[in-house]
């Protein structure tokens, strides 16, 4: 078993939204800060810092997971999705952050990122999901301003055109 020094950086190459990257990481430097600070992708938010609100998740390797749990050595020759990978810039909006915008899903947009990413993840791995699965996937999200009513519509929208779309 390796272990890493406490006091000494580590590089680690890693492919963030498709690009690659290689930096030097100390042991306990959190993904969060990797990507908000040394990267300077600032859409990841961290809210709680322990896992509970869920403003802080990504995809790793296409999965979503809390990035403040996560160690940047944790994710050496892995591959991150963060919210600024589902769109970029050049790209139009997908369908489910066209969806929010359209159902006013999202006010102050803290949690926004968090969202969008678990979600993204239950409209592409779970294409027949109902609206108990949408608001499972939602408990571990915590928002303060929309009451959840627009993101479960927005999501469900979603959900109904791509059934729709498949059919024809």
């Amino acid at each position: 078993m390796r272990y890493l020094r406490a006091d000494a950086a580590h590089p680690i190459a890693v492919t963030i939204n498709g690009r690659p990257y290689a930096v030097q990481a100390e042991p306990r430097l959190l993904l969060t800060d990797l990507l908000r600070e040394v990267i300077g992708l600032t859409g990841t938010h961290t809210g709680c810092e322990h896992g509970v609100c869920g403003a802080c998740t990504v995809h790793i390797e296409g999965i979503p997971q809390r990035a403040c749990l996560t160690y940047a050595v944790q994710v050496d020759g892995r591959s991150i999705t963060t919210v600024e990978g589902l769109a970029p810039s050049a790209a139009p909006l997908t369908a489910l952050q066209s969806a929010f915008r359209e159902h006013h899903a999202l006010q102050c947009g803290f949690c926004t990122p968090g969202l969008l990413m678990s979600l993204s993840h239950l409209v592409e791995s779970e294409p027949d999901a109902d609206e108990a699965r949408v608001r499972e996937v939602l408990s571990g999200h915590l928002c303060r301003c929309t009451g959840y009513q627009g993101i479960v519509d927005a999501t469900m929208d979603v959900l109904a055109a791509q059934r729709r779309d498949g059919a024809t």
